[in-house]
């Protein structure tokens, strides 16, 4: 799992399947952080281990990251700490307003005004060149999108419509398979909540 830290001094408490906690874990991975994977159990608080209980004793949800005993929340939040922890493979800027700029479009999940930035920049990425903390935070229209997209049997960001978003679909794709768990136990999870609720 990486060249940095040690398993006993960073910990990750989460589901395979939170695309919460599966930030956190491309983080690690682009950062090179050896990590120790404590999984939770699903809407189960029976299958909540005592570490969650230790560390996030009020919310009791993940993600967790447990560096040297002590616990960061929350996913963006936890992205900062690893990013001012670990100086490498930075993924956000050190500028203080390219800084900020990247938490604003980090917050604005409206995907026409995204595709937009991406097309006045001309960048692979939000950030540039290399993945950054806005292409960590819109996780959720690549990996777990596509999964949707296959179950459902539509294509929702399409290249015509939407050009730059769906290379930059691709482009994080390609790192971001690195680091999941395969799509096919995604897809079966997919399947088998949307066939609960019909």
């Amino acid at each position: 799992m990486g060249g940095q830290g040690n398993g006993k001094e960073v910990k990750l408490l989460g589901t395979w399947f939170s695309r919460y906690a599966q930030r956190v874990v491309w983080v690690l991975k682009l950062k090179g952080i050896d990590y120790e994977w404590v999984q939770q159990g699903f809407r189960d608080p029976k299958n909540r281990s005592q570490l969650l209980l230790k560390y996030n004793p009020v919310m009791k949800t993940v993600p967790v990251l447990v560096h040297h005993g002590r616990p960061v929340l929350e996913s963006l939040i936890i992205l900062e700490y690893i990013d001012e922890t670990w100086k490498n493979n930075p993924i956000l800027p050190s500028d203080p307003y390219e800084r900020a700029m990247a938490w604003f479009w980090e917050n604005l999940i409206d995907q026409k005004i995204l595709d937009r930035e991406l097309t006045a920049k001309g960048n692979k990425y939000f950030g540039g060149e290399t993945i950054g903390i806005v292409d960590i935070a819109l996780s959720i229209i690549t990996y777990w999108m596509e999964a949707t997209e296959e179950v459902l049997g539509i294509n929702i960001f399409d290249s015509q419509n939407y050009p730059f978003i769906a290379q930059w679909k691709t482009n994080l794709l390609e790192f971001i398979q690195q680091c999941l768990h395969p799509k096919h136990r995604l897809l079966r999870f997919y399947r088998k909540y949307r066939q609960s609720k019909l």
